[in-house]
């Protein structure tokens, strides 16, 4: 499948909690906050840090709904 990553939101990283193998980030965003988990590896190799300007690539089949 060509160009399945068609979703993305241009924001600002607010939090990292950093573990051994994967990764939490969170990015602000004009739409609300968004949590993003990756490698470890792949945050580190990325050299993202809180205040640090980003776009979130989300698959559309990858998003889900919480209600406050």
């Amino acid at each position: 499948m060509k160009t399945s990553i068609r979703n993305h939101l241009a924001g600002k990283v607010v939090k990292i909690i950093k573990g051994q193998a994967m990764s939490e980030i969170d990015i602000e965003t004009a739409v609300g906050v968004v949590c993003s988990v990756i490698t470890t590896r792949s945050l580190e190799d990325l050299d993202l840090k809180v205040g640090d300007a980003v776009h979130a690539a989300i698959k559309s089949t990858e998003v889900g709904v919480e209600k406050p």
